[in-house]
């Protein structure tokens, strides 16, 4: 029999993961403490906050070097950090690789800040609503040739607001690239922390999700991804395109 390899080893670990309670309850007591006192805004990537779990940017570094898409949409920009890590991944693979940032409002602050970013030149960022028709009209302009498309839905968080976002986006993915759904945790969180939202429990972006898996069978739930992160803000988020 051959020996294991490294990869080997870790594929066996993470499968584990799935069924050890006490290191999802730890997981869970963890994610809980961390998003009441903000833990996730205390980053940066190449000097721009980023507002994201360091696990789910070390899973977003994976997908994208594997995937190495021609095309990165993120929709919900707020200071950039997302869209500087993307254009920073892409840059380090090479070749012509873009990132595409849309957000209903882009403070002046940070446009110019994007703006004068060593990688803006990979950036376009729209203002408008994601699902705006005449947005939608751009991006998909944009995607037009495009062979490897990733996209990130991180705006407004409302279920029937990400439902319109899976149903607009979705088809821009091509097959073995994904489409991540951030703070689908927000299903699994206590409602304190979303009384003063227009979302929560019941309606947030995992409720969308499963309410688009239901109509698609273009995607599927990556579980070895939230398998192996044990701590993120995207649980059921890490959809695979396995059609074309």
């Amino acid at each position: 029999m051959a020996p294991k390899t490294f990869q080997n080893e870790c594929d066996e670990r993470i499968k584990s993961y799935a069924h050890d309670e006490e290191l999802h309850q730890a997981s869970n007591s963890f994610m809980d403490n961390t998003i009441r006192t903000k833990y996730s805004y205390n980053f940066s990537w190449m000097g721009r906050p980023i507002i994201q779990y360091p696990q789910d940017i070390m899973a977003m570094q994976e997908i994208i070097w594997n995937v190495k898409p021609d095309l990165i949409i993120e929709t919900g920009i707020a200071h950039g950090g997302s869209l500087i890590f993307y254009a920073s991944m892409l840059e380090l693979i090479g070749g012509n690789g873009a990132v595409l940032g849309i957000d209903i409002d882009i403070r002046e602050q940070n446009r110019r800040e994007i703006e004068k970013h060593p990688m803006f030149e990979r950036i376009t960022m729209i203002e408008g609503s994601s699902v705006d028709l005449r947005v939608i009209k751009e991006v998909y302009n944009h995607a037009q040739g495009k062979k490897r498309v990733l996209v990130a839905l991180d705006s407004l968080h409302t279920h029937g607001h990400v439902l319109q976002e899976l149903e607009l986006y979705s088809s821009l993915v091509t097959k073995g690239s994904y489409c991540v759904v951030f703070d689908t945790i927000v299903e699994d969180m206590p409602e304190v922390y979303s009384t003063d939202r227009s979302w929560g429990r019941g309606n947030n972006p995992k409720t969308a999700v499963w309410e688009f898996l239901k109509k698609s069978d273009r995607f599927v739930i990556d579980r070895e991804i939230e398998d192996k992160l044990l701590i993120t803000v995207a649980p059921d988020g890490y959809l695979k395109c396995v059609k074309d």
